[in-house]
Parts: C-alpha cells; structure tokens; sequence
C-alpha cells in the first residue's frame, strides 16, 4: 500500500489560502501572504519534502496554477525537475482533459485516492489543495504531513484542517527552522504510517 502525504504552507492560525500572491485567488485580500517567508533553505525544504513522490495529487486550481509555472522553470531547479518529469492525478468536477504528464482523478475522491494508495506501494504527495486535503484528513487517508508553520497570524481565510468528529492524533517526527522564521514540521498519523 502506498503513502499518502500532505505538503502545505500555512499562517499561525492554519490559513492556507493565498499563499503565492494576489492572483493566487482573488477573493483573499491576503493573497501572497507566504512570499516575505521564502529563502533559499525555505525552498530546499519545501524540495525535500516532496522529494519521496513517485505520483502528486492536485486539486484542478492547485494544478492550474503550477502548470503555469514549473514547466518553464530550467530542469537544473531541482523542484521543477522532480515536478515536471513525475506523474500526477488531478481532481476536478469541472474539467476531464489535463496535459503536463497529468491525468484525471476518476470517480469521487475518497474511494478514488484509496485505491490509488491501494493499487501502488509508490508515494502519493499532495500540494496545496485545500478541499482535497481536508476531505482527505477526514477520511484518515493522509499518513504523513509536512507543514511549513510561518510566524504570521492573519485571522481569516481557508484554513489546512477541517472540522472533525473525532480527534486526528499525529505524531511528531521531524523539525526544520529555517532562516526567516518559518518552522517545518513533519508528523506522522498516530495508528496509521510511521
């Protein structure tokens, strides 16, 4: 069986949302929260965290917004490297046709994403996508995450974690300060994956 991992950038209060600027989503006045944080050794660790992935999992904006990007990055950046020659599944309800080495996510997302971890001992790494996320902790599919804890409080926004009936206990297993503050934390899903 595969695992599942969950890489994201978040504010002090969980906010996730808005993290690369303005245009990341245009109904956040906080868009871009995340770019006074990043520094080179923000960048390798965000680098070494998804660095285990053999097949990334993203919702339709997350993928939108890096096709954009990383496939007009040099192949000598180690992240656009990794990101443009891996195999990706993408969630979408709107939209079926996804090119970058890409392919759509079919079905609905928990039984989905429990079959991919069932049909594949490979590593599953989830970016940003925070519906998927969330959908995903809930249903206690996601067996490691990786949070990049930013010393910034912004008090509204989408936030990591969902509302749940039952707590979701994790266990701690690593932890990074980087130079601007911000503080890696690895954690495992306690009865889960170590």
């Amino acid at each position: 069986m595969g695992e599942l991992s969950a890489v994201e950038f978040v504010t002090l209060d969980g906010v996730m949302q808005g993290f690369d600027g303005p245009d990341d989503d245009e109904t956040f006045s906080h868009g871009g929260w995340g770019l006074p944080y990043q520094s080179p050794d923000s960048v390798q660790q965000g680098t070494e965290a998804s660095a285990s992935a053999r097949t990334y999992l993203l919702g339709r904006k997350t993928y939108e917004r890096m096709i954009a990007f990383w496939p007009h990055q040099p192949e000598s950046n180690r992240m656009a490297a990794q990101l443009n020659a891996a195999p990706k599944f993408v969630a979408s309800r709107t939209r079926a046709d996804f090119t970058w080495n890409a392919a759509h996510l079919e079905g609905e997302l928990v039984p989905a994403v429990a079959r991919l971890k069932d049909e594949s001992a490979d590593p599953l790494v989830i970016l940003g996508s925070g519906q998927i996320v969330r959908q995903l902790l809930t249903a206690r599919l996601v067996d490691r995450l990786t949070l990049f804890l930013h010393p910034l409080v912004l008090g509204t926004g989408g936030r990591v974690f969902p509302e749940l009936e039952e707590p979701l206990p994790l266990a701690l297993a690593d932890v990074t300060r980087t130079s601007t503050g911000v503080v890696v934390l690895n954690y495992a899903r306690e009865g889960g994956r170590a």
